[in-house]
């Protein structure tokens, strides 16, 4: 009887300490609250803004060493609005998007670092089945909470610029007609 409480304990007491202890935690990509926001230069003298909805994917945080953690995502170009109906269908056809045939971009982590006391996340980047590393400037991850439905949720936000050129994007519209840097914006909640 004694071996069997002294067991018992041990193994109560392994398995407390492995979840009190634990370095890292999966999110999904919330894609009813997580957008991409673009801007670009049209004709040099003003700037088009659009947006990509459904946006999925997974965030693996380390609550230790946050440079250690991961983001794995889709954007569906599908859903790209530019707030024109003739120029987002525009976008959707070979000449920018090419839906058809690449119907979601993907961005995936390779690493996470510090530069002056800000965090920087680089990953691949791939539109129309090009993959170009890109650097985004991390603003996140917030502190856990309760959502109504009770469930904890966290979100971060990114932004950086991207050229054109260096994915062979819309290369029939070079600058001026089109800028060739793309700015954007990325925000995600994740649970």
């Amino acid at each position: 009887m004694k071996n069997r409480l002294l067991l018992a304990l041990t193994l109560s007491g392994a398995l407390f300490s492995t979840h009190a202890y634990a370095q890292t935690s999966t999110w999904a990509i919330d894609p009813a609250h997580s957008s991409v926001n673009f801007e670009i230069l049209h004709m040099g003298v003003s700037h088009v803004h659009g947006a990509f909805g459904n946006v999925k994917g997974t965030v693996t945080l380390n609550e230790k060493d946050i440079t250690k953690s991961t983001v794995s995502a889709t954007i569906d170009t599908t859903t790209v609005s530019t707030g024109d109906a003739q120029r987002d269908t525009h976008l959707k056809t070979d000449a920018f998007f090419n839906i058809a045939q690449y119907p979601a971009m993907a961005f995936q982590a390779t690493s996470l670092r510090r530069t002056g006391g800000k965090l920087q996340l680089i990953g691949d980047l791939t539109i129309d089945g090009v993959t170009r590393s890109v650097t985004l400037d991390l603003d996140g991850p917030a502190p856990p909470q309760k959502n109504m439905q009770g469930k904890t949720i966290s979100g971060f936000s990114a932004s950086g610029t991207i050229k054109r050129s260096d994915l062979g994007f819309g290369a029939k519209f070079p600058p001026p007609l089109i800028g060739d840097e793309v700015k954007f914006t990325i925000d995600v909640e994740i649970d």
